[in-house]
C-alpha cells in the first residue's frame, strides 16, 4: 500500500516525469536516495511502468479523430480474437477497448482528412472480421483529457 510519501512522490512525478531524483525529493521533503528507493520500489511493484514519449498526432497531419462502436458477431467462436488481431494491425487505430453489453469494441482512429478517412474505413475497417454492426462517432472537440490520477 502506498503511503502519504510515495503519494507525494507520484503527484511530482506525474506533473514532471523529466525531473531528476534530486528534484523530486526537494518537492517532496525527502532525501534523494529516500525518493529513489520509493521510486524502484514502485517500478518493481508495477505502480510505475514506465515513461513514454506522447506524441501530438495533429502536429503530425493527422486532423481526423473518429470512435467505432463495434458489435461482432458472436456466433462465430473466434470473433473476438480475429477481429482483435485484425484490428492491431491498422496503423492508425490508436486505441482498442472491449465492453460487455450491446457494444463489443470500440476503436479509435485518426487519419489525414475526410478523405483519407473514407479510404481508411472502406479499405481497412469494413474488411475487419465478424463484424455485425459498427456506428461511427466523429470527434468534434476534446473537452477533458487528463492522464494523471488523483493521487
Amino acid at each position: 500500500m502506498l503511503d502519504d510519501l510515495d503519494r507525494r512522490i507520484l503527484r511530482q512525478y506525474q506533473a514532471d516525469p523529466e525531473a531528476g531524483t534530486a528534484e523530486l525529493a526537494e518537492r517532496c521533503g525527502a532525501t534523494s536516495a529516500t525518493v529513489w528507493r520509493r521510486l524502484e520500489r514502485m517500478r518493481e511493484g508495477g505502480i510505475l511502468k514506465g515513461v513514454e514519449a506522447v506524441i501530438d498526432w495533429q502536429a503530425l497531419g493527422y486532423a481526423v479523430e473518429v470512435s467505432l462502436r463495434v458489435t461482432l458477431d458472436k456466433t462465430v467462436a473466434r470473433a473476438y480474437d480475429d477481429f482483435l488481431i485484425a484490428a492491431r494491425m491498422v496503423p492508425e487505430v490508436l486505441e482498442i477497448q472491449t465492453f460487455l453489453g450491446r457494444v463489443d469494441v470500440r476503436l479509435s482512429v485518426i487519419a489525414r482528412d475526410l478523405a483519407h478517412y473514407q479510404v481508411l474505413y472502406r479499405d481497412r475497417i469494413l474488411t475487419l472480421p465478424h463484424i455485425a454492426d459498427i456506428e461511427t462517432l466523429m470527434h468534434i472537440a476534446r473537452v477533458k483529457s487528463e492522464e494523471a490520477l488523483p493521487l
